[in-house]
């Protein structure tokens, strides 16, 4: 038998020799190998030669019953509960495999089964600690209406806090807050410090306190918010133009090269050039009703957008 080495020159000279070939169809010798391992034709796309393995399931479904009917697995996995999804759950209905409705003494059977199924689920305060903070978690976000991915990120965060032992001493609602808060920023999802602490039930000086510690124990690098972040779901809020979203982000950067933004707050930075860009646009919009939407006060935007107008030297 031939050894490994001769197979592989083998190949390479089998593979040298349909490239050499062409294309039949179009003659071209542009032939080209696809990640999923398929010979094609760069310039009419006839497919020369495939070895895919097919990694789906083996049977079909048309719906999304047929689908769960036929299906063998259970949910992905999820860092936003407690046990990562990976628990049994018992069913709500009082049915049994069949459908039909079972008796009165199985019912009160599968009660008492779920009543201990939820108290086993956490087996020490520890996981008990983790399951109020990831249902906190889960509640804020909901009310924030932040991505699936924020929470994911904010659940990792407090289980590192968790494991880093950095809860003692500190309120489970405020560490947990702040996980979120500190993942909104990772991700790029603009939310300010108000609007976490308008859904939270922990103070916001707390929240910004907790928030510091975790970010500089947990090493995680956040950069400061740029206030171009807030641009369009303000704009949005106010029923502004993309006009004047797209002048609002004009007078940011402009402004910002000049050193502008350096300790300024990002939503009222992002408000005032808000502003400015309305009346620019002939959108006026008055100073409440901005400052309403960004969560600051009418003093805030009247000095940001002073300072604008002088750096963009509008008079």
């Amino acid at each position: 038998m031939p050894g490994p080495t001769r197979q592989r020159e083998r190949a390479a000279e089998s593979e040298k020799e349909e490239e050499q070939a062409g294309c039949p169809e179009c003659e071209s010798d542009s032939l080209v190998k696809t990640g999923d391992g398929e010979l094609m034709c760069d310039d009419c796309g006839l497919i020369l030669e495939e070895e895919n393995i097919d990694r789906g399931p083996e049977w079909r479904a048309f719906n999304h019953s047929e689908r769960q009917s036929k299906s063998r697995v259970g949910a992905p996995t999820t860092q936003t509960m407690h046990d990562k999804g990976l628990t049994t759950q018992i069913d709500w209905k009082d049915k049994d495999a069949y459908g039909r409705s079972i008796s009165s003494e199985k019912r009160s059977q599968m009660h008492r089964l779920r009543k201990w199924q939820e108290r086993i689920r956490t087996k020490d305060a520890g996981e008990r600690n983790l399951q109020f903070a990831l249902s906190e978690i889960d509640r804020m976000s909901s009310a924030l209406g932040v991505p699936r991915s924020v929470r994911e990120v904010a659940s990792v965060i407090y289980r590192r806090a968790l494991k880093e032992d950095l809860i003692r001493g500190r309120s489970i609602e405020g560490v947990a807050t702040s996980a979120l808060y500190a993942a909104c920023r990772q991700e790029g999802i603009p939310r300010s410090l108000d609007e976490v602490a308008e859904v939270a039930r922990v103070e916001q000086k707390e929240i910004g306190r907790t928030y510091r510690y975790i970010a500089q124990e947990l090493s995680l690098g956040l950069e400061p918010v740029d206030p171009v972040q807030y641009v369009p779901r303000f704009c949005s809020e106010l029923g502004l133009s993309e006009e004047v979203e797209q002048k609002t982000r004009e007078i940011i950067e402009v402004t910002a090269e000049k050193g502008m933004l350096s300790g300024k707050s990002p939503t009222g930075y992002a408000a005032a050039a808000i502003y400015a860009a309305s009346l620019l646009c002939n959108e006026k919009k008055t100073q409440r009703e901005v400052a309403d939407v960004a969560q600051v006060t009418e003093v805030t935007i009247r000095n940001r957008y002073q300072e604008q107008i002088e750096a963009l030297d509008i008079h």
